[in-house]
């Protein structure tokens, strides 16, 4: 079972990688120069153009930039999502594909754009100046990168119901009480009953009369009290010691 499961995440990385690998490549040929092309230039005299991809496939980037994040999407993606995902990564291949065959099949056309902010000619009089094309090897390997985009949307489609799901740091988080949580709330509830009982029976203890054996204070008579303390006042003020 393990054996299995470890094949299938073996599986899952490479088709990830190959996802990756295909529009990266897309994506660095876009910047680069395909079609070199000459020109007559106003002097009359020769003008050679560079033409790079963004020129000659300008939807390029936007095709290699949408594969790179499907590629991270396929990582957490759930089983459902991976099909539609292949099937999506399948149409981003055959994009790529039509926008580098375009360039490879007809370069005049493809640099059109340069031309015309070169020579100020537009529309289909664009390429009468234009003498000669050359193409480089970049727009070859966007058309590598579209079959190996092709070819990883379609191992996704085929083995991507074998895949491993998502770890649990993708998933939702739940809230679950902790085990043991109600008998710690019992055991401070027992201690507070047991502080109280205690509390109780100290007091009862301490309370004159009790069935201690604890004697009751004995009471003073204020009216005595009173009366001594006025008199020892009136000795003081005659000058008689009231101690004696």
């Amino acid at each position: 079972m393990a054996g299995t499961r470890a094949s299938a995440g073996r599986i899952k990385l490479l088709v990830v990688v190959a996802v990756l690998l295909g529009s990266g490549l897309a994506l660095l040929a876009w910047t680069q120069t395909w079609i070199s092309t000459t020109i007559f230039s106003h002097s009359g005299g020769a003008q050679q153009l560079e033409i790079d991809g963004a020129t000659a496939a300008p939807a390029l980037t936007a095709l290699a930039l949408a594969g790179l994040a499907l590629g991270g999407a396929l990582t957490i993606a759930g089983p459902i999502i991976r099909h539609i995902l292949g099937a999506l990564e399948v149409l981003l291949g055959v994009s790529v594909g039509i926008a580098a065959y375009g360039a490879v099949s007809d370069p005049t056309t493809a640099s059109s754009a340069a031309v015309t902010a070169a020579t100020g000619v537009a529309g289909k009089n664009a390429g009468d100046g234009v003498v000669s094309t050359s193409l480089t090897i970049w727009p070859y390997l966007a058309l590598v990168a579209a079959v190996i985009m092709v070819a990883a949307g379609i191992a996704v489609l085929v083995t991507s119901s074998r895949w491993p799901g998502p770890t649990s740091r993708f998933q939702t988080a739940r809230l679950e009480p902790v085990a043991g949580s109600d008998g710690m709330g019992d055991a401070r509830a027992d201690e507070a009953t047991t502080g109280d009982a205690a509390g109780s029976t100290a007091g009862a203890e301490s309370t004159p009369g009790s069935a201690s054996g604890a004697r009751p204070d004995t009471k003073i008579d204020p009216s005595t009290s009173s009366g001594d303390s006025v008199g020892d006042w009136d000795d003081l003020s005659r000058g008689e010691d009231p101690t004696r």
